[in-house]
């Protein structure tokens, strides 16, 4: 007889740290001073004792209990929520600075108690550490609003919205509360992204009974919905009261879906069993922050079976605002290769070698001494050179 998934044993490549030494006896202290909530207690989060002993945290605003209940979540519900507390925003900033923070994620339960469900208190808490510490770089990770819940949550800047999607589509009734649904996820990022987010951002728990095609078909909707950063991790049950794990998905099927999430356009993405949204958000922040900056590379390479090859590209946004390739290989008609380059214009430079070879496939155009791959190389080992000295 097989094993029921709740007695799935884990694999190696589940390991965590358990909290220790003093930097982390710190955060708590600290936190604890100023009576606020963590995201990494309250869902039990694998990287408590990584993120804490390097002195950061995601803070859990609008109390500690949830007014639904996902079944794949540690954190208490109840009908209604904790009073909301006026001086929340402010213990934050406090907070924030005593701990030496540059980067603050904030995250909260759902409450659906509240007429606004929150999002007030949302834009107040992020207003109050702009305010504080304008340095500081703040990510709020909102739940599934309205447009306009959206619009008043993110009215004081934050730096990255974020919203978890959380599962493919197949299953979220399956895993999350009934008020919460896929396409109100996505609606929730549209709404952030056509309201100027600096970046948006999501995730998926993975080992939960997803196929790879449904893996696949979340990422084509995400990022249809104008999505910057994927985060992708293995769902760890926290209790026997959660749904049970369905499967431990190995690091290599990570690493393959991190690359189609890649060729998907997604600026940055963070793919292996113990990523979560917070997880090393700052890292990838910085990532996204200089993709979006205008940049020129130029670069000369040789590739295996190619000729020598020229290129110059500016970049915006992350993408190819223009570029021009030359080099001792040749095209044949002779201008076509000019439509090449103009083909490449908005294409993101990891999506570069694909767009060459689709065109070069539809139009007959023919070349010599340079393919598709060569030049994403090329473009991929300049661009990583540029992003090192900024």
């Amino acid at each position: 007889m097989a094993l029921s998934s709740s007695f799935l044993k884990k694999p190696a490549w589940i390991r965590t740290k358990v909290p220790s030494g003093e930097t982390w006896k710190q955060v708590a202290r600290i936190l604890e001073a100023h009576r606020l909530n963590t995201v990494c207690d309250g869902a039990q989060c694998p990287n408590k004792g990584e993120c804490w002993g390097a002195g950061t945290a995601a803070f859990m605003i609008l109390g500690d209990t949830c007014t639904r209940a996902c079944r794949f979540c540690a954190v208490p519900t109840a009908p209604r929520g904790q009073a909301v507390r006026p001086d929340e925003g402010q213990a934050l900033a406090l907070a924030a600075q005593e701990l030496g923070l540059a980067y603050l994620v904030l995250t909260s339960v759902d409450r659906d108690d509240l007429p606004d469900r929150g999002a007030g208190h949302f834009a107040a808490c992020v207003g109050a550490v702009k305010n504080a510490a304008p340095h500081i770089k703040v990510e709020a990770l909102i739940p599934d609003y309205t447009e306009a819940e959206t619009a008043l949550a993110l009215g004081a800047a934050p730096d990255v919205a974020a919203h978890n999607i959380e599962t493919v589509r197949s299953l979220q009734k399956a895993v999350r509360d009934p008020r919460a649904s896929f396409d109100k996820s996505l609606d929730t990022l549209r709404f952030a992204k056509a309201l100027g987010a600096g970046a948006t951002k999501t995730s998926l728990l993975l080992g939960l009974g997803e196929k790879p095609a449904e893996v696949l078909a979340a990422m084509d909707e995400i990022r249809a919905a104008g999505v910057d950063i994927l985060v992708m991790g293995q769902y760890l049950r926290p209790s026997v009261r959660q749904i049970p794990v369905a499967e431990y998905i190995p690091p290599e099927q990570f690493e393959r879906y991190a690359q189609a999430a890649r060729e998907r356009g997604f600026s940055q993405v963070a793919s292996s069993p113990l990523a979560r949204t917070s997880y090393r958000a700052f890292e990838c922040w910085q990532a996204q922050a200089k993709d979006r900056e205008a940049v020129v590379i130029e670069a000369v390479g040789k590739p295996p079976g190619c000729k020598l090859i020229r290129v110059r590209a500016e970049l915006a946004g992350g993408r190819i605002s223009a570029i021009q390739i030359r080099g001792d290989f040749f095209a044949s008609p002779e201008e076509g290769f000019g439509l090449v380059e103009k083909a490449l214009v908005g294409a993101a430079p990891h999506e570069a070698g694909a767009v060459f070879d689709r065109f070069i496939q539809s139009t007959g155009v023919e070349v010599f001494g340079i393919s598709g791959a060569a030049l994403e190389q090329i473009l991929g080992a300049a661009l990583q050179e540029a992003r090192d000295t900024l």
